[in-house]
């Protein structure tokens, strides 16, 4: 990240596998990378976007967990990975979430992409729908599966993306990629991340493995309220990916920290106006901040909050007004938009026209 001439802190480990990132949930930090742009096929990975779009539409209130879907023949028939759903059956969209996260069912997703989508066809559209709007530059997905195809891949990155809107956006269900086992049909099926059993801090999130592939892991886990997420592409083995993605985890937690340094609607300044009612507006930040940073370094740094010179009533919450810069040792860490917090209602005439005179003879108007 940039910071190994001013602190201490070893190079990022080098694992077996074709591509690697590790990042912070919270502020999205890159902590470390390799390949992480490099085109890959997905494999199960791809079912955090079949369960993404679920859980979206749950949100939306467009289906809902006790919702009873009716078994194709075709999910009946997919091959790999199964829930063991049965063709003319009904089940529930709850049971059907739990398969494709915890079993990892290929019949299970495809279920899911008919019941919402009409045909997995048009569900792939909506899934590269939702990944051009989260950002994922690099990824095009052909089915809810990731069942090989030339024309289905997504990078180290696009995933850690996705795993990062995931529990972010839909916190109220991501318990469920920590369950350990899910039984259905009277068949019982453990969760293959093996991590959960390894690690107390993990609680999720998928596996995958083709033998394209190869065996695939994104993983998130939290440690005094620090969430990190890796995803690692590529591996020769079930075991191989679980300490790859261990020795990423172990590193973040180590040596880095994400303090929240301010709080959403905190009072940070208050910022000079012209022609307003008053003279001034109070600012700050529409979010919390946090900055990720080498562990112990928080009181090494520096905020600066560089104001518009000339700012103009009205304004109203919300409009920007500035920029924060968090840096470290001269190294910018984080620049964030400054917002206004109140309304500020423009001034009288004779008011308008003084600060005008002012401000002309003063150079910031032009």
């Amino acid at each position: 990240m940039g910071w190994a001439s001013q602190v201490m802190i070893p190079a990022p480990p080098q694992l077996a596998a074709s591509s690697w990132i590790l990042i912070d949930a919270h502020s999205g930090a890159v902590i470390a990378e390799h390949n992480a742009d490099e085109r890959l096929p997905p494999a199960s990975l791809t079912k955090m976007m079949t369960s993404y779009l679920l859980e979206y539409e749950i949100h939306q209130g467009t289906v809902e967990l006790n919702d009873m879907v009716r078994i194709s023949e075709r999910a009946w028939r997919m091959p790999g990975s199964r829930m063991f759903v049965q063709e003319g059956t009904f089940v529930s969209i709850e049971d059907l979430l739990r398969g494709v996260i915890i079993q990892s069912g290929n019949d299970a997703s495809v279920a899911v992409a008919e019941h919402l989508a009409g045909s997995e066809t048009a569900f792939a559209d909506l899934m590269n729908q939702h990944a051009r709007l989260m950002g994922m530059t690099n990824t095009h997905f052909m089915n809810s599966t990731g069942l090989p195809d030339e024309n289905h891949y997504s990078t180290a990155r696009d995933l850690a993306i996705l795993s990062r809107v995931k529990i972010m956006d839909y916190p109220e269900h991501y318990s469920i990629y920590s369950e350990r086992e899910f039984t259905f049909n009277n068949i019982r099926q453990t969760n293959r991340n093996r991590l959960l059993w390894r690690d107390a801090s993990v609680d999720g999130l998928k596996t995958g493995h083709t033998s394209e592939a190869g065996y695939c892991l994104a993983a998130s886990a939290v440690r005094n309220d620090m969430r990190l997420i890796s995803v690692v592409m590529g591996t020769r083995s079930d075991e191989a990916r679980t300490q790859e993605s261990q020795k990423l985890l172990s590193y973040g937690f180590r040596y880095f920290e994400t303090p929240r340094l301010y709080q959403a609607y905190q009072d940070l300044d208050e910022a000079r106006v012209w022609k307003g009612a008053r003279t001034s507006v109070r600012v700050g930040l529409t979010e919390d901040l946090y900055a990720t940073i080498p562990r112990g370094a928080q009181e090494q740094l520096q905020a600066e909050i560089v104001l518009h010179p000339n700012l103009q009533a009205p304004l109203v919450v919300g409009d920007q007004v500035g920029q924060l810069v968090i840096s470290l040792n001269g190294e910018v860490v984080k620049q964030e938009p400054v917002f206004a917090l109140e309304n500020l209602e423009r001034g009288g005439f004779f008011k308008r026209l003084w600060h005008s005179l002012i401000m002309f003879f003063s150079g910031l108007l032009s």
